[in-house]
């Protein structure tokens, strides 16, 4: 766990040149929601598994006693559209809890998982993804979800297709999810990226107040000791494919696409201690200790310089006893980032309950909350209190600090909205 020597680093949140909060809370929960089929043809549903199907009001309300008040989850595009008909009654509950909860969630939309009738390389994929964006955001616009009057919370917050990089890699480079191609990840990533600018656009279309938050992994590879020439090789890897999905998304690669700075938008990043190997050679992890390893605030800087957008971390973790340690580190690097004047609006511990691996079956203690659905009746939650204390004592000082700087807006806002973001934030505690 970490010493309060560790936790004096965070007495404060720089946000120099950055914008105002974009959401009410610095720190967010994220209850894993993919479901593809997996490398057994089995349908998996994340959702299901960890109970919170079952039990999200409730999960809800445990993230807002943390002093958590923003939430990833899932909506599910292989259960709400049947062959272009759309249902949206498994996710309804849902919004339903998070209103009344007082929860701002960031509502996946394609966690790896689509229906099983259609294929994303070939039509009508994009036309039935952006027509189920287009009305998932007509039916939060219709209720209005996220009162976008009050605060930070005039916005309403979507991620069209979760981690283009990863699911291009997964389903048609290696095949181990549908649709289980080989050594066609550059063609499904094309596709992906395309099906999310359509899905983008439909949304706004839809909601006028739609911020989008495109998430996808930061990694970096290094040369193997034995293999130093491989570092040219590397050093490309890094600069081109590593951020190709964004670049696309911002058109500056593959324009014919339609993505723009505009469709960009919050750069989402997802982050793990396995993000940095040797180069060809995936389970070669670099250790913490491993000078190999660039610093996690440097890899932000660089992305915040490549984009000039807001960034956040919306998936990290680490597993067992190292939870607390992990994002004591995590949280560090960020602040470093944010004194170097990245934009950078919170952290997402993600999964926020312990979860099973996709293909093994085998549990994983991961998150605020322990549970393991192979042996715990009805799902109960154990939390991890040395993880569940450094969250309540960096996130009261780093929020109020972030609100007392003086700020560089991203969008035009008016002095009177300023006050009544912080008012908003202190009423929320």
């Amino acid at each position: 766990m970490a010493n309060k020597e560790q936790l004096s680093l965070f007495s404060c949140y720089p946000g120099d040149g950055g914008s105002l909060p974009l959401f009410p809370s610095f720190f967010a929960g994220g209850f894993e929601c993919s479901t593809p089929l997996n490398f057994d043809r089995v349908r998996l549903d994340e959702l299901e598994r960890t109970g919170h199907d079952a039990h999200f009001r409730d999960d809800y309300r445990r993230l807002r006693s943390c002093g958590i008040r923003t939430a990833r989850d899932g909506v599910r595009w292989n259960r709400i559209d049947n062959k272009g008909q759309l249902d949206f009654s498994s996710v309804l509950p849902y919004l339903e809890a998070a209103e009344a909860e007082d929860m701002t969630v960031i509502w996946d939309l394609f966690h790896y998982g689509y229906p099983e009738d259609l294929d994303p390389f070939r039509e009508p994929f994009i036309e039935r993804f952006a027509a189920y964006c287009h009305a998932f955001a007509r039916l939060l616009a219709k209720r209005g979800y996220g009162r976008p009057d009050h605060g930070p919370q005039r916005y309403r917050f979507y991620t069209p297709v979760n981690e283009i990089s990863f699911f291009a890699w997964a389903g048609a480079e290696v095949g181990v999810f549908a649709p289980f191609q080989i050594g066609a990840g550059s063609q499904l990533k094309r596709k992906l990226a395309e099906a999310a600018i359509a899905g983008i656009d439909a949304i706004r279309e839809a909601d006028p107040y739609a911020r989008i938050v495109n998430c996808d992994p930061m990694v970096h590879v290094t040369a193997p000791h034995d293999a130093p020439w491989l570092q040219t090789e590397a050093d490309y890897f890094n600069t081109h494919f590593v951020t190709e999905a964004w670049d696309m998304l911002a058109g500056r690669v593959c324009p014919e696409l339609g993505g723009s700075p505009r469709h960009l938008d919050i750069v989402g990043v997802n982050y793990y201690g396995v993000n940095q190997w040797e180069h060809q050679r995936h389970d070669s992890v670099l250790s913490e200790s491993d000078p190999r390893r660039v610093p996690f605030s440097t890899l932000l800087i660089d992305l915040h310089e490549r984009y000039r957008r807001p960034l956040f971390v919306s998936e990290t973790a680490s597993i067992g006893d190292d939870r607390a340690d992990w994002l004591v580190r995590i949280v560090s690097e960020c602040r470093s980032a944010m004194n170097a004047g990245v934009d950078l609006h919170g952290v997402c511990i993600y999964p926020v309950l312990g979860m099973t691996d996709w293909h093994t079956g085998e549990y994983r203690q991961m998150g605020l909350w322990d549970i393991d659905p192979r042996t715990d009746s009805g799902h109960p939650r154990r939390i991890h209190e040395p993880l569940s204390a450094v969250i309540q004592e960096m996130q009261m000082s780093l929020e109020i600090d972030q609100l007392e700087q003086p700020q560089q807006l991203d969008y035009p806002i008016s002095n009177d909205e300023v006050r009544s973001s912080a008012a908003f934030r202190s009423k929320r505690r």
